[in-house]
């Protein structure tokens, strides 16, 4: 199975005519099952000390998406945002949130997310940086984000890669990978399993062959369909908390 969303339900920045703060939008609220514990857990410990997490963003679709990084190019918006297929916030898998609301320093807030698997994309914890905001639960993609910071592949940042990898995970598509996208998952699976493949690239290719062999799968490209379920019942067993 894909991984699943769920949705959620936690206070945002967003208010009603009388001021008073709303849940994020239902188009938003939706993340894996992994993500929400996290996200449920930081904010009890951040209760503890006085604070709130309280989020402006979640998941993108890819049309929300597409229109953050319209805006971003156009100058209407400051902080970065990549095209679709570049995002956490695709696969449900990074929040934003308001930095007043913590109560607590920005560093103490990064080891409280840190002991819930979830971590910043800024270097030093200042308030004052662009995205300081943004948190990321990569879960096993984390895998593939070391995988090309080890330089196993080459042709996308290690951010990218890991966020690909989590797009395709939940079942939606990415452009860069046109009618091959059950083969760019496939090899994303195979990374979070621990094989080298060389590059995310669609390709069902030498080292891709060899490292399905390596998993006693039959490797039958006629029947990608089969090879991907039995991949995935093989993720979905070493990454169980992904799932449920």
């Amino acid at each position: 199975m894909k991984t699943p969303l769920q949705t959620i339900e936690l206070v945002s920045i967003y208010k009603n005519k009388l001021g008073d703060l709303l849940p994020l939008p239902a188009r938003m609220a939706k993340c894996t099952p992994d993500t929400s514990a996290a996200i449920f857990n930081i904010a009890k410990d951040l209760a503890k000390q006085g604070g709130k997490l309280i989020l402006s963003d979640l998941y993108r679709s890819y049309d929300m998406q597409a229109q953050a990084h319209y805006d971003y190019v156009s100058g209407k918006k400051k902080a970065f945002s990549p095209a679709p297929g570049g995002s956490f916030h695709e696969a449900g898998r990074a929040f934003d949130l308001s930095l007043g609301a913590l109560n607590i320093s920005l560093a103490n807030f990064w080891k409280i997310a840190e002991n819930h698997g979830v971590y910043p994309i800024i270097s030093v914890p200042k308030t004052t940086k662009s995205e300081a905001w943004h948190f990321e639960c990569r879960g096993s993609h984390q895998l593939v984000l070391q995988y090309y910071l080890d330089k196993k592949g080459t042709n996308y940042t290690p951010n990218h890669a890991a966020a690909i990898s989590a797009i395709l995970a939940i079942g939606v598509n990415v452009d860069d990978f046109g009618d091959h996208q059950h083969e760019a998952l496939l090899q994303s699976y195979l990374i979070r399993l621990g094989k080298n493949i060389g590059n995310i690239d669609g390709y069902v290719g030498r080292k891709t062959q060899q490292a399905i062999k390596t998993l006693g799968i039959e490797l039958d490209l006629n029947k990608m369909d089969n090879m991907l379920m039995d991949i995935e019942n093989l993720i979905q067993q070493k990454f169980p908390k992904e799932f449920s």
